[in-house]
C-alpha cells in the first residue's frame, strides 16, 4: 500500500525546490520507512538540481537524512520501528569492494546512489499523481517528510543522539574526515593542507586536529571561513585571493606538504595543490567538477613518489565510522555545531540561497 507525504521536488535542471505531495511505494523486503527529523543540504544536491549530473528530473533529492524508523520490510533484521537512524549512501553488500570493507567503491555505486534515480530494478519508490519521478537518491531521497530507504543506507544511533545536529555526518562530514583518517593517515609531525573551507574542508580540519599532524593549513577566499578554520584546528590559513602563487605560498609554509585535501572541485586549485606536495606526498581529490573535467600534471614532478587519489564518501564503512563521529560530536571533540545552521523544511530555497552565497556553511533542514 502506498503512502502519501510531502517532498521537495526539482522539476527540471535549474528549477527551484518546491514542496508538494508525493506518493511512496510499498516497502520492499530490504527497505525501511523513515520519518525525517532533519536533512543536511549538500553541494551535490545543488549540482544535481542544476543539471550538472545526469539524475532524472523531476525528482526528489537529499542524502544526509536523519530520522526515526516507522516501518521495516520483511527482510530487515538490523533495525526495528522506533530506532533513530542517520542515513548515508547505499551499496550492494556483495561485490568485492563491499566485502572488503569499502562500500563507497561498490560496483553499482553510481546507479544505486547518484545518477540512477531508481532502485536497481529500475523502479522508483516515489510517484506523483501516479507517475514515477526520480527518487532513491543515495538510497534515501531524504528531502521528504517520509522516505523509503535502503536498509544499507541507514545507521542506527542511540535515542540520545541529536538528529538535527548529526544529519550531515552521512555525507559531508564523513567525506572530509575520511580523507584525513582513511587516506592521509597523518604521521607525527605531518603537514595537512585543506583546499576549501566549506563543510567538507572544515570537517577535514577537525579530523586533522585529532591526529599527530602538527601543521594544518586551510585555504579559502572568504576571511570568515578562514577564521572559523583557525578556531576548529587550523594552525595556519591562506587567503587564496591575497596570494599571487598558491603553490609557492603552501611550499613556503610546509617545505612541501605531506597531504593535500582538495574540496573545491576547481581543477586549477587541484593542480596547485599537487604541485605543493612533498616527495611521497598524497593529494586526495574530493571536490567533484562536471563529468569529463581533466587536470594536467607535471609527470616528472610525480616521480619522487607523489600520489593523487580520488575519494568517494571518505572511503567510509558507515556503520563503523558514523557512530564514532556521533560520539566525538557528543563529547565535544568535534564541534559540528559550529558549521550547522537550521532551516525549516519549507525554507529549503532560503537554505539553498544561503549555501550558494556562503552565508551558511552547512544548512540543515528540520521537519
Amino acid at each position: 500500500m502506498s503512502t502519501t507525504t510531502q517532498a521537495a521536488v526539482v522539476e527540471s535542471a535549474g528549477a527551484p525546490f518546491t514542496v508538494g505531495e508525493v506518493e511512496l511505494d510499498a516497502l520492499r523486503p530490504d527497505e525501511i520507512l523513515v520519518r525525517m527529523v532533519a536533512a543536511g543540504l549538500c553541494h551535490t544536491d545543488l549540482g544535481v538540481a542544476s543539471g550538472g549530473l545526469p539524475f532524472p528530473l523531476p525528482g526528489v533529492l537529499g542524502h544526509e537524512g536523519a530520522g526515526v524508523v516507522e516501518e521495516v520490510g520483511s527482510g530487515v533484521r538490523s533495525l526495528v520501528p522506533g530506532d533513530q537512524v542517520l542515513l548515508s549512501f547505499s551499496s550492494c553488500g556483495t561485490c568485492a569492494p563491499c566485502r572488503d570493507g569499502h562500500p563507497a567503491y561498490c560496483d553499482v555505486w553510481l546507479p544505486a546512489n547518484l545518477i540512477g534515480g531508481a532502485r536497481m530494478d529500475g523502479t522508483s519508490p516515489v510517484r506523483r499523481k501516479g507517475e514515477s519521478i526520480g527518487g532513491h537518491f543515495f538510497g534515501q531521497s531524504s528531502f521528504s517528510r517520509l522516505a523509503v530507504v535502503d536498509e544499507r543506507s541507514a545507521v542506527r544511533v542511540g535515542p540520545e543522539a541529536d538528529l538535527s545536529l548529526l544529519a550531515p555526518l552521512g555525507c559531508g562530514v564523513q567525506t572530509g574526515v575520511g580523507a584525513v583518517w582513511n587516506v592521509l593517515a597523518p604521521r607525527p609531525g605531518s603537514s595537512v593542507v585543506v583546499l576549501g573551507a566549506g563543510a567538507v574542508g572544515l570537517s577535514a580540519v577537525m579530523a586533522a586536529r585529532l591526529t599527530p599532524a602538527t601543521r594544518i593549513i586551510a585555504v579559502d577566499r572568504v576571511p570568515e571561513r578562514l577564521d572559523l578554520a583557525r578556531e576548529l584546528g587550523a594552525t595556519d590559513v591562506v587567503d587564496a585571493g591575497q596570494v599571487d602563487n598558491l603553490t609557492a605560498a603552501l611550499t613556503e609554509l610546509t617545505g612541501g606538504a605531506d597531504g593535500v585535501v582538495e574540496t573545491t572541485g576547481n581543477p586549477g586549485v587541484l593542480r596547485q595543490g599537487i604541485d605543493a606536495l612533498a616527495a611521497r606526498g598524497t593529494a586526495v581529490v574530493v571536490g567533484a567538477p562536471p563529468f569529463g573535467t581533466e587536470v594536467a600534471v607535471d609527470v616528472n614532478a610525480m616521480l619522487p613518489g607523489k600520489r593523487i587519489t580520488g575519494l568517494t564518501l571518505g572511503d567510509a564503512e558507515t556503520r563503523t565510522l558514523i557512530p564514532a563521529l556521533a560520539r566525538l560530536v557528543a563529547d565535544g571533540r568535534m564541534p559540528l555545531e559550529r558549521l550547522v545552521r537550521h532551516y525549516s523544511f519549507e525554507e529549503i530555497q532560503t537554505a539553498v540561497a544561503d549555501m550558494v552565497s556562503g552565508a551558511a556553511v552547512k544548512p540543515v533542514l528540520t521537519f
